[in-house]
């Protein structure tokens, strides 16, 4: 991660024949390689470039992307909510550009493992390589197919949909998960989680809980620090629930 006085930041990979250029100069890679992380170099034009090893966030928000990625601000509560770890094999509805699957895998490494689904594999190329370039690729399998059609795993520790009608996946979903698991679904429009809460309820899930998390920057001055005149607000409403091991009996008509 280049980052510049400016906070302008760069995510390239260092490599000892190519060069990074800007506004403000080339940088040489081979002025980059060997030098510690927190060090700096010049470019051809006499400004500091900070050198940084990229974090998660670095390799999901600098990602290529073919759809609207996942805004660290939800995976980050989709994380600590759903309890995966080192170990835990999980499943994903809905690739899309790999931001969430990249943290999925980040977390249940170096023993646990992803298995995505995605219909459409222009898809699938880029998030392979966002994969690749946060090295979480080997933990990592990516189904060309449609999740409709059933996960092909079972006894899953987590179920995540991100797809336009999640509900469609609920029973899909429920014969993955193991009992007391957690699934996590994403949706941005209230009739959508109208629509799975209703779905998930009929499949017996309980303690269905949906929140939507905004995140505002704070402009640190001193003498007059204040909210940033801008923020990210409305995402999408993350909705989470527990795989019960049976369904709740119907309720007869009287």
């Amino acid at each position: 991660m280049l980052i510049y006085s400016d906070g302008k930041k760069w995510l390239r990979r260092a490599e000892p024949d190519k060069t990074f250029q800007s506004h403000k100069g080339i940088v040489d890679f081979r002025e980059v390689i060997g030098r510690n992380f927190g060090d700096s170099t010049k470019s051809s034009l006499g400004f500091d470039f900070w050198i940084f090893k990229p974090t998660l966030e670095d390799y999901i928000r600098h990602s290529k992307r073919t759809t609207q990625i996942m805004y660290p601000k939800d995976i980050g509560l989709i994380l600590v909510k759903s309890g995966i770890g080192p170990g835990s094999v999980v499943v994903e509805a809905g690739t899309g550009s790999a931001a969430l699957t990249t943290a999925l895998a980040h977390f249940v490494k170096p023993t646990g493992h992803v298995f995505t689904y995605e219909i459409r594999s222009e898809f699938i190329r880029v998030a392979e390589e966002n994969l690749r370039r946060a090295r979480v690729l080997e933990f990592v399998t990516i189904h060309n197919k449609d999740a409709k059609q059933g996960f092909n795993e079972k006894n899953v520790d987590a179920v995540y949909l991100d797809v336009g009608d999640p509900w469609e996946l609920a029973p899909q979903a429920a014969a993955a998960l193991r009992g007391g698991s957690m699934l996590t679904s994403f949706s941005p429009t209230y009739n959508q989680v109208e629509k799975m809460a209703a779905a998930l309820d009929s499949e017996g899930f309980i303690d269905l809980e949906t929140v939507e998390c905004f995140e505002r920057r704070i402009l640190v001055r001193e003498g007059k620090s204040r909210p940033a005149s801008r923020m990210i607000a409305h995402t999408g409403f993350i909705t989470f629930a527990r795989k019960t091991l049976r369904k709740k009996p119907q309720q007869s008509e009287t």
